[in-house]
């Protein structure tokens, strides 16, 4: 059975890119574009790994990453936060509300996949 990747995000073209990517590399995958159907999706979906956009409407990356962590039975979900915002104080908050990695926009698409492999244990 394929690990699961959920893909929250609110930009389009990342979004088509990131699916693409996430499938090649033998996951099932669903995306979101906000936060509020991002938490609506989590406990149903039950995704081992999250890709997470910090900046999205309804509620933002960092909100969503914090009640997941507050659900038990996602605490073993893996979180990468994907940002434009490249300030060290940010990565630092995404990171203290239980976040695994934290990408900065622009990213290079292999090494996202690299790490989503390594943190997956796939690699």
């Amino acid at each position: 059975m394929p690990k699961k990747v959920l893909i929250a995000d609110d930009e389009s073209n990342i979004v088509m890119s990131l699916q693409f990517l996430m499938e090649a590399a033998g996951y099932e995958v669903r995306t979101v574009a906000d936060g509020e159907a991002a938490l609506q999706a989590l406990p149903e979906f039950r995704p081992d790994l999250v890709l997470l956009d910090v900046m999205m409407p309804k509620k933002n990356g960092y909100e969503i990453c914090q009640a997941m962590r507050e659900m038990p039975a996602l605490q073993g979900t893996k979180v990468v936060m994907l940002t434009a915002k490249g300030r060290e104080i940010d990565a630092e908050k995404g990171l203290a509300l239980g976040a695994d990695a934290y990408v900065t926009k622009p990213f290079a698409t292999k090494d996202l996949v690299a790490k989503v492999k390594a943190m997956l244990g796939d690699a």
